[in-house]
């Protein structure tokens, strides 16, 4: 997982159809400004702004699903009330099939209400009724998900009456008759209660109510996690820790992953977050341990972030871009994840140059035509066929090097600051997103021939084209090492 560069693996996935079982809310936030307290009691007084509704509890799961790509299903309950009938709503215009959603008459729909000051949460008012759900909402509950289609499940325990122990046993089993990976992020739920699951994600706070002690440091939780695993029958679990990162346990293998976040404004639904991008992951066959580091990524973002926000997979894939220089690349060219790399690379760079090629054995004469394109701007953005494209333009011979591999070795380049795979035969929409200052083609081309020069040229850039070192190229390697 350290040892290569993540973003092949992350900008592969694809919409997975993911079910979420569990306890829906709406959260109500009012932002104001508090600049006096009240003479009535000694608490501030705001003076509210703006207000802003979005999905709770399971709700905030979907909608960082929908946010990374996925394709998501709901399933549970609602109570009779514009309260309901407003969260139902922002589900279906995020894209959300609500069809699973119960509506019950005779409670109300979870709601929490949030007073905000200068980004500082003031006060919480909750409404809500946690009593057990009656056993025909929860049949159809249970049916609606049995019908559904879906490669991974989760269920998002908030202690709201949705989930107990049969039901979350009803809907383990289910995904484990289906060879589908399931994720469980308890409240109430304890270990056995999620046996069969293939992870499981309590908070520090949950994990000493299992434990029933304090767990107050890295080392208690390492030595609990493995005998709960062993006394529970758990495939995994995982420990969100907030400032301390997380705590994967598989069996006997224990592993920390520390915080991924630079600053913290709000730690407010990020267990949300990781639930999402582990269901994600996992409902592409991600092997857990990576999941795991992925959900770390973004939880890491999520928290730098006011509110039950979501984080969107083009700035998972912008972090992990910009997370060291031997993944300074984006994937697939994304136009949002593609843009947002853009917006962090102008932020110290004023002069873009743009070059592209296949760099498939890559010899003296690439680096040197790459380290002068550099000195043509302030950074320098490669544009790289994938293998596909290669083959089309090459044969089926090529290429000798497969495209993760030609951007991990062009990325490590320091004259390289970003590298982005495009799948057309020209680079010609890729340069109109890019829109670089100085575009570079290498003295076997023509300068009225170059893709994407007069583009260029009419936004106010320039065409350069740089001479070739003699003797050095792909091709005559190739047919050097054929020949010995």
């Amino acid at each position: 997982m350290k040892e290569r560069p993540l973003l092949p693996l992350f900008e592969a996935m694809q919409s997975p159809h993911i079910a979420v079982v569990g306890d829906f809310m709406l959260d109500r936030f009012i932002w104001g400004k508090a600049t006096r307290v009240s003479p009535e009691a000694p608490v501030p007084v705001v003076l509210a702004q703006q207000e802003e509704c979005r999905p709770g509890g399971a709700g905030n799961v979907v909608a960082n699903l929908l946010s990374l790509g996925a394709k998501v299903a709901c399933f549970g309950v609602i109570g009779d009330d514009d309260s309901g009938r407003q969260l139902q709503t922002i589900l279906q215009e995020l894209g959300a099939d609500v069809s699973g959603l119960i509506c019950c008459p005779h409670r109300p729909t979870v709601e929490k209400t949030r007073v905000m000051a200068q980004n500082q949460q003031m006060v919480r008012v909750d409404r809500e009724s946690s009593a057990q759900l009656d056993q025909q909402t929860q049949s159809e509950i249970l049916a609606a998900l049995e019908n559904a289609n879906w490669d991974a499940v989760v269920v998002s325990d908030y202690a709201k009456g949705v989930m107990d122990p049969i039901s979350a046993a009803v809907v383990l089993d289910l995904a484990k008759q289906r060879e589908l990976p399931s994720i469980v992020d308890p409240k109430h739920l304890r270990g056995a209660d999620c046996r069969g699951a293939s992870v499981v994600t309590p908070n520090r706070q949950e994990a000493e109510l299992w434990a029933g002690k304090s767990l107050v440091d890295l080392p208690a939780l390492q030595a609990w996690a493995p005998t709960a695993i062993r006394e529970t029958g758990l495939s995994a679990l995982l420990v969100t820790l907030g400032a301390d990162g997380m705590l994967l346990c598989e069996k006997d293998q224990v592993v920390h992953l520390p915080t991924a976040a630079r600053q913290v404004f709000d730690v407010t639904g990020a267990g949300d977050t990781v639930v999402a991008m582990l269901a994600y992951a996992l409902a592409e066959k991600t092997p857990l341990e990576t999941a795991t580091y992925l959900a770390n990524v973004a939880a890491g973002l999520a928290v730098a972030k006011v509110g039950t926000a979501t984080v969107s997979k083009a700035e998972v894939a912008a972090q992990l871009a910009s997370a060291n220089p031997g993944q300074k690349t984006i994937f697939t060219a994304q136009p949002e994840a593609l843009g947002l790399a853009l917006a962090e690379l102008k932020k110290k760079a004023n002069r873009l140059v743009f070059t592209n090629g296949c760099f498939d054995i890559l010899h003296a004469g690439h680096v040197r035509y790459l380290s002068q394109s550099r000195q043509l701007g302030d950074a320098l953005i490669v544009g790289l066929n994938t293998d596909a494209s290669v083959r089309r333009l090459k044969g089926d011979e090529r290429p000798i090097n497969s495209e993760e591999d030609r951007a991990f070795v062009l990325a490590a380049l320091e004259c390289v600051d970003l590298v982005v795979l495009f799948a057309d035969d020209t680079p010609a929409s890729l340069i109109q997103q890019v829109k670089p200052q100085v575009l570079v083609k290498g003295g076997d081309w023509r300068e009225e021939d170059v893709v994407g020069a007069e583009f260029v040229r009419a936004q106010g850039g320039k065409v350069c084209i740089l001479d070739l070192l003699p003797g050095r190229s792909t091709t005559s390697v190739v047919e050097r090492i054929r020949q010995r």
